[in-house]
């Protein structure tokens, strides 16, 4: 598959792939300051490591929720405009990793629930993806999951305003995947953005996505 070749997605095929790249092996940088998330982007390596620097490291975990449809989607949130970080913004089910957190698949798996009550007998975790670093000072660590579909949600209106489904042929497209930037204390640092209709997908969620188009479906 070329950079510019869509990803023609089924859900055999998807889950093959995560589950042959992917495992539970925890990074060290999710804990250790002196392990700096690569993002492939020089301005975006430089803020992590001035931030690093800054402010004390923020483990946290997200589900990518990939629902084993016909046509597999992404279970998706959008966060509640009240919040102090993130307000508004479309993200993964997720947040802090607590003490009480087994694992950070334990932490993605209680947010989900918590946040939109998705119950954990339909979720089928496959893997965790690559460590992801954010301008709060955030190192997420993703799990890849496959979702039985069936479940019904309950949405917790005090972190979630709403949860929706987007196809996964769209957000695996690279067409889709587009590249935005902004400044960060005089340097220039890039970040996507994946708009589907109404919803605008960027930062960290629209990086993810990419990484994980990247991880799944690269040569």
């Amino acid at each position: 598959m070329t950079e510019n070749e869509p990803a023609t997605v089924s859900s055999a095929e998807f889950f093959a792939r995560a589950r042959q790249r992917l495992g539970f092996d925890i990074p060290a940088g999710l804990t250790d300051p002196e392990l700096i998330p690569a993002s492939g982007d020089r301005g975006t390596d430089r803020m992590l490591e001035i931030l690093a620097r800054e402010q004390p490291i923020r483990p946290a975990a997200v589900l990518i929720p990939v629902v084993d449809r016909p046509e597999p989607t992404v279970l998706l949130t959008q966060r509640s405009a009240h919040l102090n970080e993130h307000a508004g913004q479309i993200s993964f089910p997720g947040g802090k990793i607590d003490a009480a957190d087994a694992s950070p698949l334990d932490a993605a798996l209680r947010e989900a629930e918590e946040e939109v009550g998705l119950p954990r007998e339909f979720i089928d975790p496959v893997g965790y993806l690559d460590l992801y670093g954010t301008s709060f000072g955030f190192r997420i660590l993703p799990t890849v999951a496959r979702v039985q579909p069936g479940f019904t949600l309950r949405i917790n209106a005090s972190e979630v305003e709403d949860a929706f489904e987007v196809p996964l042929a769209f957000l695996m497209n690279p067409a889709n995947h587009q590249l935005h930037s902004k400044e960060f204390r005089g340097m220039e640092r890039f970040y996507y953005a994946m708009p589907y209709g109404e919803r605008y997908i960027w930062g960290a969620t629209a990086g993810i996505l990419r990484v994980l188009y990247e991880r799944i479906f690269a040569p």
